[in-house]
């Protein structure tokens, strides 16, 4: 029960001041008024790239986004994101709108005016109205799910990352997703959340299970999670964990990705930060600020591992990302002390207690370096 309570807390605080935009859209391609939610960031800043992050049957799972998204991006584990809901369930519209042919799979005629609707009307304008980086989700559940995998189908995706919760399966998709992927040159993050109850699509979806879990490529990042539950509960499980997957490149250096992927690795160890920036960039289309849990990881395992140029790396960064800080003069200052030479030492350890002092170090720090300099060398 206490954890139900928590879990409530956190859901209602997190959207207690959420700006949440409510329209009703007048779509030139559906020829129809539409129902949307839009979630934007309460720091939204022009200057900084944004997820979008679309949801399919918008009444019942975009609250849910909202808080998922508003969570990570807190606590430093994703970008900051735009949410828009599309809300399906008056009139039953999301059964016209996700709709397939039962015999070759394909989507209706209705069908294809929505994927039109979402591809050319509602990310548009988004992207003129606010700074939307290259990566986007979309997310949706059973039948809305299934519509979500057509995106796949267009030469270039608009998608890179795709939220699959228990789907209902147009004929042939448990192949033909597979066979497109394989084909597909761009990065994609897809995700099957289905239940342990039986249903009609249960064998569906195994078989696109166990095709997807097949796949060898270094540009597809496949998660499968089964949870002890029936198709209605479904809907509210798994968004964390897939946002967890999605995002695991993005959050800050972990303890765990400390000792197990940097300190047991032969590489140096600045390689290590170099390289997840790198990759962070190339995954979601910006790039993000060098974080300071991430210098102190690498600083550390520096002095750990005895690694001077990794240190000396670290530093020329510092100097870069924080400049009004101590941070590169110090670190620079500990690299020529490793190095033998304490003349220079001192002079920029002199440098970095000048400047203002940030996390764990301080003034105090550099003058104990210098005081130590010269008592050794008689400076």
């Amino acid at each position: 029960m206490k954890h139900l309570i928590l879990a409530f807390a956190l859901f209602v605080g997190l959207n207690t001041f959420a700006q949440v935009k409510k329209e009703i859209f007048e779509s030139f391609k559906l020829q129809e008024r539409r129902d949307v939610t839009y979630y934007i960031p309460e720091d939204y800043d022009d200057e900084e790239q944004h997820t979008l992050i679309v949801v399919l049957d918008g009444e019942y799972l975009f609250d849910n986004v909202v808080a998922k998204a508003k969570f990570y991006h807190r606590f430093s584990g994703m970008p900051p994101a735009i949410v828009v809901g599309i809300n399906q369930s008056k009139n039953q519209l999301r059964y016209e709108d996700c709709a397939f042919d039962a015999e070759n799979g394909l989507p209706t005629e209705k069908s294809k005016l929505f994927f039109e609707f979402l591809g050319m009307e509602i990310i548009p304008k988004l992207e003129t109205t606010y700074t939307i980086s290259p990566f986007k989700m979309i997310v949706g559940y059973d039948l809305t799910a299934n519509f979500e995998n057509f995106f796949l189908f267009k030469e270039n995706p608009l998608f890179n990352s795709y939220i699959n919760i228990s789907p209902t399966l147009a004929p042939e998709m448990e192949s033909r997703v597979p066979e497109r992927i394989n084909a597909i040159d761009k990065e994609i993050f897809y995700h099957l959340i289905t239940e342990t109850e039986k249903s009609n699509s249960t064998q569906q979806i195994t078989q696109l299970h166990t095709a997807l879990a097949a796949i060898d490529k270094e540009s597809f990042h496949y998660y499968y999670d089964e949870y002890e539950t029936d198709h209605t509960s479904i809907a509210a499980y798994g968004l964390g964990k897939a946002f967890e997957d999605v995002f695991e490149i993005f959050k800050p250096i972990s303890p765990k990705e400390y000792k197990q992927k940097i300190i047991a690795s032969d590489k140096p160890v600045f390689d290590y930060l170099k390289n997840k920036y790198i990759l962070i960039e190339e995954t979601f289309g910006f790039t993000k600020k060098v974080d300071l849990n991430d210098i102190m990881a690498i600083y550390a395992a520096s002095k750990k591992k005895e690694e001077p140029e990794s240190l000396k790396e670290l530093s020329d960064l510092c100097k870069k990302e924080f400049p009004e800080t101590m941070l590169g003069f110090y670190f620079e200052g500990e690299y020529l002390e490793e190095t033998g030479e304490p003349k220079k030492a001192l002079r920029t350890f002199e440098k970095a207690f000048g400047m203002a002092e940030i996390d764990f170090l301080t003034k105090d720090m550099a003058l104990d370096k210098m005081d130590a300099l010269k008592a050794d060398f008689g400076y």
